[in-house]
């Protein structure tokens, strides 16, 4: 991509710090039908062959997220063909700390995370504006050589991945093209279950929300309208998807793990989690789906340890 085309994307913003919310905010703006989303963008190689979207977690810190993807490209020699971008979900009380322009999206707290609706300047599902994102890529036009997304989070960030590559909408233009899209889901605290089915015996009368929107189908978000959970459920053993796991995300007591009933019925701590999850798939889907798990030895609940293992390199680049 040529650096004017990346300036018809992408436009320069305050990186300027603040005491409270993000330390920093992602240097680009990228216009979307509703407003602009601040995004974080790597050096953008002559021929772009693979798009890769890290998304962050609760701390919303893109820029160490996209550092983070782009290590894992040079360690790997795809930085020659790959391209980094980093979305950035600012909330409220980043856009009171830092001089953003009032066209920037901003949702209340973590309510991005479950494809909430921005609360100003217009009203969107974080998972629309990830739609649009993708979207874009699949402009033969601006991306001609683009072969393969991956959609990748860590955490939080996975939290994301995983319900966006439930609820996503198709792309067809990407279908079209022959562009592969993969899904890579690190070490999240909790999965959508598809059913009330759960690995961890737990009393239902004291845990009325486990199967809730984002634990489980029901009361699902205005963004997914018009679809069945069996649709959801037909769609999803069609995705790419990539789980992650940490042999040593063992920690039930984790600062950062989701210690609500509605995620302990999905098990003790993230590695077990994934474990219960994926299992729990393979029997929802007893004629096969194109998904697999990965585990990383000797990494915890680190994200640059995770997507820099030589299993994490694999999940990213690899086939």
């Amino acid at each position: 991509m040529k650096t004017w085309l990346l300036a018809l994307l992408f436009t320069c913003a305050s990186t300027q710090a603040a005491e409270h919310g993000v330390k920093e905010l992602s240097p680009g703006r990228l216009l979307l039908t509703s407003g602009e989303i601040a995004v974080g963008i790597g050096p953008a190689p002559t021929k772009i062959e693979r798009v890769l979207i890290i998304i962050h977690g609760r701390q919303r810190n893109a820029e160490t997220y996209r550092q983070t993807a782009e290590r894992a490209a040079e360690q790997t020699g795809q930085s020659a063909t790959t391209l980094v971008i980093a979305p950035q979900f600012l909330n409220e009380s980043d856009i009171a700390l830092h001089p953003v322009a009032d066209s920037v999206l901003r949702w209340k707290g973590n309510d991005w995370m479950a494809g909430g609706v921005s609360t100003a300047p217009f009203n969107l599902s974080a998972y629309a504006a990830l739609d649009e994102v993708v979207a874009r890529i699949g402009d033969r036009l601006q991306f001609p050589d683009v072969k393969q997304v991956v959609i990748v989070g860590h955490s939080g960030g996975a939290q994301v991945v995983q319900r966006y590559a439930l609820l996503g909408h198709d792309q067809p233009e990407l279908k079209a093209a022959g562009v592969q899209v993969r899904y890579v889901v690190a070490n999240p605290s909790s999965y959508a279950y598809f059913d009330e089915r759960r690995p961890v015996a737990f009393s239902h009368a004291g845990c009325p929300d486990f199967n809730r929107w984002k634990y489980g189908l029901a009361d699902l978000p205005a963004y997914a309208e018009g679809r069945t959970p069996a649709q959801l459920k037909e769609s999803y053993a069609q995705r790419d998807i990539v789980y992650l796991l940490g042999q040593q995300d063992t920690d039930p007591n984790h600062p950062a793990l989701d210690k609500r009933c509605e995620a302990k019925a999905q098990g003790p701590n993230r590695l077990a989690r994934g474990r219960y999850y994926f299992e729990y798939l393979k029997r929802l889907y007893p004629q096969g789906m194109s998904q697999q798990l990965i585990e990383v030895p000797g990494v915890g609940h680190d994200g640059d340890g995770m997507f820099n293992s030589p299993e994490g390199q694999k999940a990213l680049f690899g086939q």
